[in-house]
């Protein structure tokens, strides 16, 4: 019996189906009818400087939104005057492309669209890219052979994608690595911009922008439902996912990455201790752990727990935050760390949703905080941890990396009658020679002046809120 072939006619028809505007001049309704991310206005650029000669390397975890803001791009370039016969976009997870090269698949494209295969000035999109292997040489001989043309890749291995990308693109590539949704991107996402109000704050002769609310009890409602639902757009927007966040989160995030992605990027063998070993983080999220304890707790060895980890962390399912001292300084064996969920809904999917009286309250509220610093590329936070006393977040100088400010998460108000009852946090302050620091409330928005500190209080919802504004509007500025 003769196997049938994939004929290149058929590779040509699957390529002017998958490219649309070709003929209508628009992208699909289904994805120009969604809501842009924010992050928006940070990845257009890169992929617009047609004159910049390098390779845009869009990455994330699963279901962010990676292939719905390439469509958004694609009619951004549309609308500003971009020949839409000079766009491609493929998708190589498409069973037809199996096995053809992108060179290969740029020169299918031309023809498609009856260009002359020494044509320029194409911007070419290849979605889902870890499926071609060594596809970061195919591209970097790209880049270097067809200097008009702007090239685009994404994927959701996103372990395998900036490895391969600092070991072979340097000068050639620019990573964009795309969150989880954040608090702010969550409530322009839902319209409830209104909610908010922008103002002027002076710390340590600084002005800054910090945010207040019209109405703080509907913004908690919010923040809670963003704890359970809020990383993924389409969790976010659809009552009929929430209603079981489990089925879709597990079985299209947490499974394709733990089964499917980490598997086969990475040799795994045992997928069991892998999901193990997840399931014990996820379920224990902002809390203390040492290799010790992981390797109690999940009945996986140390070595194992090590690299597992670091494949975790690749794959944007974890972060490690490390401990420094009451003096600030760093451990020369990090024994202790805390490790974080990237978004909280990860563990309201895998296990339950929470309320605002959940036992676990305090870990999520901190995992969604936290989930807003991961996304400042620049700067890692980190915790501080001694004998009698912990504050939660702290910010290292980055020239004598010496603390520089302190955060101490409360969801509960009882610590702005009872300053006192923070003796960790002044003790820390005083050891730094630091005069001021922040503590989260659960509705709180106060000043007050106690002993030779001042502390900020303001809703945890309200500071999760700020940073992620914060860390969008710095990196529109870098």
């Amino acid at each position: 019996m003769s196997l049938f072939e994939i004929t290149e006619q058929e590779v040509i028809e699957r390529i002017k189906f998958e490219n649309p505007w070709w003929i209508t001049k628009k992208i699909d309704r289904f994805y120009d009818s969604m809501k842009r991310r924010l992050y928006f206005s940070v990845f257009y650029p890169l992929v617009s400087r047609s004159k910049v000669k390098r390779a845009v390397v869009l990455m994330g975890p699963r279901r962010v939104g990676k292939t719905v803001m390439i469509f958004h791009t694609i009619q951004m370039l549309i609308e500003n005057g971009v020949d839409p016969k000079k766009i491609f976009y493929l998708s190589l997870e498409t069973p037809v492309f199996n096995g053809i090269g992108i060179e290969k698949l740029f020169n299918y494209c031309k023809k498609a669209v009856s260009l002359e295969e020494d044509s320029e000035d194409f911007y070419v999109f290849f979605d889902e890219v870890q499926y071609l292997k060594e596809w970061e040489v195919h591209l970097k001989s790209l880049v270097d052979s067809y200097h008009r043309s702007k090239f685009i890749v994404s994927g959701s291995a996103a372990a395998a994608l900036k490895l391969k990308s600092v070991e072979s693109g340097a000068g050639r590539f620019t990573d964009f690595t795309l969150p989880p949704l954040t608090f702010h991107e969550y409530i322009h996402l839902k319209e409830l911009d209104g909610l908010m109000i922008a103002s002027e704050k002076t710390w340590h002769k600084s002005t800054f922008t910090v945010y207040k609310t019209i109405n703080i009890d509907v913004l908690n409602a919010h923040f809670i439902d963003y704890i359970n639902y809020g990383g993924y757009p389409e969790v976010s927007l659809s009552k009929e996912i929430q209603a079981d966040p489990g089925r879709y989160i597990k079985s299209d995030i947490v499974d394709k990455v733990l089964l499917r992605d980490l598997p086969s990027l990475y040799g795994i063998q045992d997928v069991q201790e892998l999901n193990s070993l997840f399931t014990t983080i996820a379920f224990n999220t902002g809390n203390e752990f040492s290799y010790d304890s992981l390797a109690v707790s999940s009945g996986v060895s140390k070595n194992t727990i090590k690299r597992y980890i670091h494949y975790l962390e690749a794959a944007f399912l974890i972060k490690v935050v490390n401990r420094i001292d009451k003096s600030g300084k760093k451990f020369k064996r990090a024994n202790f760390f805390k490790i974080y969920l990237t978004n909280p809904s990860l563990r309201s999917a895998l296990f339950s949703p929470i309320n605002n009286n959940s036992s676990v309250i305090g870990n999520m509220v901190e995992t969604a905080i936290y989930s807003q610093w991961f996304h400042r590329y620049w700067h890692t936070p980190f915790y501080s941890r001694w004998k009698d006393g912990e504050v939660d977040i702290v910010g290292l100088t980055n020239d004598k990396l010496k603390p520089a400010w302190a955060v101490e998460i409360k969801w509960s108000n009882r610590y702005v009658e009872k300053p006192s009852e923070l003796s960790s946090l002044s003790k820390f302050l005083t050891a730094n020679n630091l005069d001021r620091a922040i503590i989260t409330t659960i509705d709180i928005s106060k000043q007050l002046e106690f002993g030779n500190f001042i502390y900020d209080y303001m809703p945890s919802a309200l500071y999760c809120y700020t940073i992620g504004r914060r860390t969008l509007d710095k990196t529109n500025r870098k």
